[in-house]
């Protein structure tokens, strides 16, 4: 049996740690850095950081931080927002990041997919893909969950998959920030048709969510979530004892 991960997330605006409810109405929670190196010591198997403002202020990612960042983490490290080239792509992995998510930039550029995995192998390549229900249809948003992009998502990411991207972040726009539980449906939909490893983000409320989220659906790779854990809500120390005593193997 493969060990599940469980993964703090970072969103980061003007250089803060926000969270918000269904992407919107941010509020500041803490600094990148210090949270970041909480994380490493407390038992994350891994972080991701994603500039949530880059792609909708027409901005690259910025980098200060990040490197500050990665410098106090020691597990890997997945960075996105503002990914619109493969320069990109090249200036992140500089800054420390293992591993580089993208999103709007691979909505403008598909070939961004295929380019990047040539250049540093799939397992760089993190496709985040923002969804949201729409007219009973699985939609992609862009923009940090700003723009419907018309897109059928399960197809979408599918195809992401085919030009090389080696893992998924599925963020339940419907979910985020609700705690109600992870998305399952979404992510079946998601797992029936990719044989990369799938993130599941957006909903986590508490650690039943979690042994719920890897009994239903033993195809997803790893739960992510930000406020439950920012808050205090939920430990990963804890969390990581349930998830064994329900027979679920982690790190």
């Amino acid at each position: 049996m493969i060990t599940k991960r469980i993964i703090p997330c970072l969103d980061v605006r003007d250089g803060r740690v926000v969270k918000g409810v269904n992407f919107e109405g941010l509020n500041d929670v803490n600094s990148p850095v210090e949270l970041a190196d909480y994380y490493s010591r407390c038992g994350a198997d891994e972080l991701v950081f994603y500039d949530i403002t880059a792609s909708a202020e027409g901005r690259a990612l910025f980098t200060e931080i990040l490197r500050e960042t990665a410098s106090r983490v020691f597990i890997p490290l997945t960075v996105g927002g503002g990914i619109n080239t493969v320069d990109d792509f090249d200036r992140v992995l500089k800054c420390g990041a293992d591993k580089v998510s993208v999103n709007s930039g691979a909505i403008r550029n598909p070939n961004l997919i295929r380019e990047a995995a040539l250049r540093y192998g799939s397992q760089c390549v993190v496709l985040s893909a923002d969804v949201k229900r729409v007219d009973g249809q699985f939609r992609v948003f862009a923009r940090g969950g700003r723009d419907d992009t018309g897109m059928e998502a399960i197809g979408w990411i599918r195809r992401c998959v085919d030009l090389g991207a080696g893992e998924i972040v599925v963020n339940s726009i419907d979910t985020d920030g609700v705690k109600g539980g992870f998305d399952l449906e979404m992510l079946r939909a998601v797992c029936d048709v990719v044989k990369v490893p799938v993130i599941a983000s957006g909903g986590a409320g508490s650690k039943e969510h979690f042994t719920q989220l890897f009994r239903e659906l033993p195809g997803v790779d790893a739960g992510l979530a930000a406020s439950i854990f920012h808050f205090g809500e939920v430990a990963i120390p804890d969390l990581k004892v349930d998830l064994r005593a329900n027979g679920i193997l982690v790190r």
